[in-house]
């Protein structure tokens, strides 16, 4: 494992390649684009799914994954409201951000509502067309709960000079406790996410990212993420009744969360990385409490290359073979008297290609191999589209 994450990351640190500044999601495209008042966007993924599993059949699925269109409103020069709207599986309806932007310098923005927290690549740059593979990476999904949005407030900015990208932001944390447990060991916070509607708040939490685009064709991020899960618990409690406050701490885990990424560009080859890390507090008293299986400690990485073949051609139109390697483990470590389900302790590869008609829409075909530490395997045939404007 050691050795794979040093060649992906000497292999980002060549100092050779094309000019690359930090690219930007559907939001900020919205924000640092023309002076239109209105102005719409939008992406979409449509999958095809087909499971393999040896010795049984299997229907495949066919599904309108998400459809997202993006409404953008510039009030003046300085200042930006960027919304949303989210559509899954052609039946489930969301807000994915709804945020208010206002230039405070030239290097200073403040930005207030509900936002992408700053944690990892696929977190904020999610479009279909930004990433191989039909479906996005697991370690995004069972670590790092994509898409994973609070409502907060912060700044962020850019400083050219020190080729440095910034984000600061106080945001509400997951739902841990509603009168059950809500994490639990296979995929930890995936279902305490709020995406703000109608959350609740006990403690506030603090997300930050820095991302450095100083050397041709590569971009490095760093991403923390610490607090408090949060819980009903504490609504109505007496401040001076230390039993019943006693009793509600053990509904609550405390997070420490850090991730690296890279990525980097030089003629047709790409590649990217991702490490993920983090330390979870209490949760002997919290799995106790609410009879779940939730690790103390969780992490997962992964590597990925990728090579344009038309990259030599005078054409907008990419074809990129790749190759993907991750492990992820939401069982790193338990507390307590829980033992290690070694069915969280994940490996995946998928091989497949992606074919660009245009930097905004892709036809992607992939195969994922599947296994754990306990033995099981099996596979997953892909098929998608990806569109983004």
């Amino acid at each position: 494992m050691k050795k794979i994450i040093t060649i992906i990351f000497v292999l980002a640190a060549i100092n050779y390649g094309q000019a690359q500044d930090a690219p930007h999601n559907t939001a900020d495209k919205i924000i640092s684009g023309s002076d239109s008042k209105v102005q719409i966007g939008g992406y979409a993924q449509i999958d095809y799914n087909q499971p393999i599993n040896n010795g049984k059949i299997s229907n495949g699925k066919l599904d309108v994954h998400r459809m997202i269109l993006l409404f953008g409103y510039r009030f003046n020069e300085r200042t930006n409201f960027i919304t949303e709207i989210e559509v899954e599986h052609v039946k489930e309806v969301f807000v994915e951000q709804a945020f208010l932007s206002y230039k405070i310098l030239p290097w200073l923005d403040f930005r207030g509502g509900l936002m992408l927290v700053p944690m990892g690549i696929i977190n904020e740059y999610h479009e279909p067309p930004t990433f191989n593979g039909v479906e996005r990476p697991n370690l995004d999904t069972k670590i790092v709960p994509t898409t994973w949005r609070e409502i907060g407030a912060g700044f962020t900015g850019r400083i050219d000079n020190a080729s440095v990208k910034y984000q600061v932001y106080i945001m509400n944390g997951f739902n841990g406790y509603n009168g059950a447990g809500v994490f639990r060991g296979t995929d930890a916070f995936r279902k305490g996410r709020q995406k703000g509607a109608e959350s609740f708040i006990s403690s506030p939490t603090l997300a930050t990212k820095v991302d450095y685009y100083g050397i041709l064709g590569l971009k490095l991020g760093f991403s923390t993420y610490n607090g408090k899960s949060q819980s009903t618990m504490f609504n109505g409690i007496d401040k001076d009744n230390s039993g019943a406050i006693s009793v509600a701490d053990s509904s609550v885990v405390g997070i420490s969360m850090i991730g690296f990424d890279v990525r980097y560009i030089s003629g047709g080859f790409e590649a990217r990385g991702q490490i993920n890390f983090a330390n979870i507090k209490n949760t002997n008293q919290y799995n106790n409490f609410t009879e779940k299986d939730l690790g103390s400690q969780l992490f997962g990485w992964y590597a990925e290359v990728g090579y344009n073949l038309l990259h030599s051609t005078e054409t907008e139109q990419k074809i990129v073979p790749f190759v993907r390697y991750e492990m992820y483990n939401t069982h790193a470590k338990t507390d307590g008297k829980l033992k290690i389900n070694g069915a969280y302790d994940r490996t995946d590869i998928t091989v497949g290609a992606g074919w660009w008609l245009s930097s905004g829409a892709v036809l992607k075909a992939d195969y994922q191999f599947f296994s754990d530490a306990t033995g099981y395997s099996s596979g997953m045939f892909n098929m998608g589209i990806g569109i983004w404007f």
